[in-house]
């Protein structure tokens, strides 16, 4: 029986919170995996990389698991009724509904993580209270139908925790084998705990205008 994977694929989203679980849905059995969006235009991701949605919101299919990437686009849907309707209506039948990096806080503007633990990238973990979640600073959490993972390389991780959850470990396994994912960063400077000083400011300074959008959206 063929598993539905949707991945909201939006103009600004950052392309490996979408293509890093994208790679291992569409490695699994038996999987189908779709880009959906308002129109099948190409869109250009937060750093250049154009993606090609195949799917439009309005023809979108149920799906076992719906997955909402995040990226600097994110604050455009969060005051976008249609896209949040769609979230809305299509988690009532979803197995898992899901997000990587700052998609959670699209989860959140939905309504969909009142209670619910949830992760996000380290420099959006304090919005999450607003939306009545409880910020878990790890890779991957699950809380019930709920799964979010933390910042954009936690998507790999998230994506072979939920083809565990619907395949079994030995399917994850084999792709985790099979993509040869095996990280030893070169430097460990991967989250706030670690990073120097310097590396902290300067990432911040570059995310900024985007978090102060988003302070004021969510204000």
């Amino acid at each position: 029986m063929t598993l539905r994977f949707g991945l909201l694929c939006f103009p600004g989203v950052q392309q490996l919170d979408l293509t890093g679980p994208y790679e291992v849905f569409a490695s699994a059995r038996d999987a189908a995996v779709q880009l959906v969006w308002k129109d099948l235009r190409p869109v250009r991701s937060s750093t250049g990389l154009m993606l090609t949605p195949d799917t439009l919101l309005t023809d979108a299919p149920d799906f076992d698991v719906l997955c909402i990437p995040g990226g600097s686009g994110v604050n455009a849907l969060l005051t976008d009724e249609t896209v949040l309707a769609f979230i809305r209506d299509k988690a009532q039948r979803a197995r898992f509904v899901t997000s990587v990096c700052t998609g959670s806080l699209v989860l959140g503007q939905a309504g969909l993580l009142q209670g619910k633990r949830a992760a996000t990238h380290w420099n959006a973990m304090d919005f999450l209270p607003a939306f009545g979640a409880i910020p878990v600073a790890e890779r991957v959490v699950r809380d019930g139908s709920v799964i979010t993972a933390g910042g954009v390389t936690s998507g790999i991780d998230f994506g072979l925790t939920v083809v565990a959850e619907l395949l079994g470990r030995e399917e994850a396994e084999t792709i985790q084998l099979s993509l040869e994912y095996d990280p030893a960063p070169p430097f460990d400077a991967g989250s706030p705990q670690s990073a120097p000083d310097a590396a902290i400011a300067a990432a911040k300074a570059r995310m900024a205008g985007s978090r102060r959008e988003r302070e004021v959206l969510l204000s």
